[in-house]
């Protein structure tokens, strides 16, 4: 598994999600500040270089590239803005979603999620 820390690109997240984890064909999990990456075979590592250079992309597709590092430490990659400055856009308020690391089960109630995880140890 390998976490990725968006702090400083908290607005576009949920974007950055779908395009790295499709880069990678990864199953992604939604967290606070951060997502995280799994693969599916548990046999089977992420490489980081990918995922960094992924994020990259997506970065300079939206003209960012310049303003963030991408910096890797061990199995946690960080999106650090270079200036201080964070990326702000306006979006649709959006609910934060929980998913199921072993089948991707999706919901918006934490007690739900661990719930239905329980399910997987049976």
């Amino acid at each position: 598994m390998l976490t990725i820390d968006c702090k400083d690109v908290l607005s576009i997240k949920n974007e950055l999600l779908v395009y790295v984890a499709d880069k990678v064909a990864a199953i992604p999990t939604l967290k606070q500040h951060q997502f995280t990456l799994s693969t599916f075979d548990d046999d089977d590592i992420i490489d980081a270089d990918l995922v960094i250079s992924a994020i990259k992309e997506y970065l300079d597709s939206i003209d960012e590239g310049k303003n963030f590092a991408v910096i890797s430490n061990d199995r946690k990659i960080n999106i650090t803005s270079i200036s201080g400055r964070v990326i702000e856009r306006e979006s649709v308020e959006q609910s934060e979603m929980f998913t199921c690391t072993h089948c991707g089960f999706v919901t918006r109630y934490q007690v739900e999620l661990n719930v239905h995880m329980r399910i997987h140890y049976l």
